[in-house]
């Protein structure tokens, strides 16, 4: 069993328990490759914060292009955040915007290694 804040010491609450919960059947090796390739992935909190906060400063939707929302991303530009109204929502959940990206980044992260190692067979199981 691999210890999640050896390999992610950045992790913290429900993203801890969630990442926890994927590397308790891994090894030093798979777990370590699995930090190495979600790391590189996931997107922080506190930078979407920031993101979100400018778009009251004209450039609303950048933290949905970050997140991969691209229609959103446009949406929110020609709108100026549909009105301030989006940003102000997306400001007061910025922590889950991230935390879903982040499992969703888990997901593929957890594929992409299952393939590498054949004998893990914890990708289907998600």
């Amino acid at each position: 069993m691999a210890n999640v804040l050896r390999h992610l010491p950045e992790l913290e609450g429900m993203e801890l328990g969630y990442i926890q919960g994927l590397m308790k059947n891994m090894d030093e090796d798979q777990a370590s490759l699995f930090a190495q390739v979600y790391r590189a992935r996931r997107k922080d909190s506190q930078m979407i914060l920031i993101l979100t906060l400018l778009g009251f400063f004209g450039f609303a939707g950048l933290h949905r292009f970050i997140l991969g929302q691209i229609g959103l991303g446009i949406l929110y530009i020609l709108t100026l955040g549909l009105c301030f109204i989006g940003t102000i929502v997306d400001l007061v959940n910025y922590k889950s915007l991230a935390y879903e990206y982040n499992v969703k980044m888990a997901h593929e992260t957890l594929a992409m290694i299952s393939n590498h190692f054949p004998n893990m067979g914890g990708g289907s199981s998600i």
